[in-house]
């Protein structure tokens, strides 16, 4: 059994019925598995680390010694001008994947943080769920790399403990936005996602925990009908099917008028606004047309949309001017519902939004 890869339930269900463990021994050694304040029993190898918990009987130890705690390994670690810190780690097969610390609040231009977050000082970490992505968006790096292979539940929460490790601040979020699309990792997403959000785990507060997708209409659903607590956000990048297909292939199989009656399910079950993000490209989607058409697509959905500015290393897409996504934010008063500029930082050393390609840092 890998002990770090088990939510709360599972993790007190395979106890007992492994090793006898009570409830309340289970709950410590979840707790010493995953806890910041367990950090030292990291420096065994294996279980046998998990001996200097007190309140465990030694026969619930024992039963343990054939359990693994694998761990990512940290290859990598570049930090930007604007604080954001891009990690690269990797896994046991040697696949590669990313993180990125984001420090709340930031105080680069253009970042818009809503005061409730800007209180404290904190980190949110954006996490990657699959190596590459198969959804080939366009303007996306991780689009480009191709999927390989899903990963698992141990394998993203790895990815916080690494950054907690390190932490000059608490780590107080999680995004689902880094390399791959989370829907399509459902299963293991959720999972880890109640590691992070237990109060033996990360104690992250669920809605703290974002959850992003492409569109993955049959995720959203499941998403919306389990009620999971946490936040979502649908990347929507045009709001009519033939312009979002040109650059999301997505379209194709999910089409917008599906995508958006998911998004309203969700909504009217969740409350609040539905989060629709929104990656400006030059050209493309930052007109006054773009704004008309987002108003009729969203009628009177109630939605908060972020606008992200592209980030494309390779210079084929381009973000909007300030005058243009000004004049584009003008345009979109009309839908006399919230819009926010999400500032996407990091971009000097590859972690901007998009930008994820577990590519080599810099020495």
């Amino acid at each position: 059994m890998i002990l770090n890869d088990l939510p709360p339930e599972r993790f007190e269900a395979a106890l007992a019925e492994r090793a006898g463990a009570s409830a309340a021994e289970a709950r410590k050694l979840f707790a010493a598995v995953h806890a910041r304040t367990a950090r030292s029993l990291w420096r065994g190898e294996g279980p046998e680390a998990l001996a200097s918990v007190r309140g465990v009987r030694r026969a619930v130890l024992n039963a343990l010694a054939g359990d693994t705690l694998p761990r990512l390994r940290q290859v990598g670690r570049e930090a930007g001008a604007d604080g954001f810190v891009r990690y690269l780690f990797e896994c046991p097969d040697g696949a590669r994947v990313e993180a990125v610390r984001i420090p709340i609040p930031c105080e680069a231009p253009g970042a818009e943080i809503p005061e409730r977050l800007a209180r404290t000082p904190h980190y949110v970490v954006c996490l990657s769920s699959q190596v590459g992505c198969a959804l080939a968006c366009a303007f996306c790096q991780t689009g480009r790399m191709g999927f390989t292979r899903n990963l698992e539940v141990w394998e993203i929460v790895e990815q916080v403990r690494l950054v907690r490790a390190e932490a000059d601040r608490p780590v107080r979020g999680a995004v689902f936005m880094g390399m791959g699309e989370p829907l399509l990792n459902y299963d293991r997403v959720m999972a880890a996602a109640r590691i992070l959000s237990a109060p033996a785990g990360h104690a992250i507060a669920a809605d703290r925990i974002t959850v992003s997708t492409a569109g993955v209409v049959p995720g959203i659903r499941r998403f919306t009908a389990e009620r999971q607590p946490y936040r979502l956000a649908v990347s929507l990048t045009a709001a009519t099917s033939a312009k979002r297909l040109s650059v999301m292939p997505i379209e194709g199989t999910w089409p917008l008028p599906d995508l958006i009656a998911a998004v309203r399910e969700h909504q009217v079950a969740r409350g609040g606004r539905a989060m629709l993000a929104w990656v400006a490209i030059e050209g493309f989607n930052v007109g006054a047309e773009d704004a008309r058409e987002l108003e009729a697509l969203v009628g009177d959905l109630p939605i908060r949309l972020d606008l992200i500015d592209v980030a494309d290393p390779t210079g084929h897409f381009r973000p909007p001017s300030a005058t243009r996504l000004s004049d584009f934010r003008t345009a979109l008063a009309a839908l006399r519902q919230p819009v926010a500029r999400r500032y996407s930082g990091g971009r000097d050393v590859n972690a901007g939004c998009g930008m994820l390609a577990a590519t080599p840092v810099r020495a």
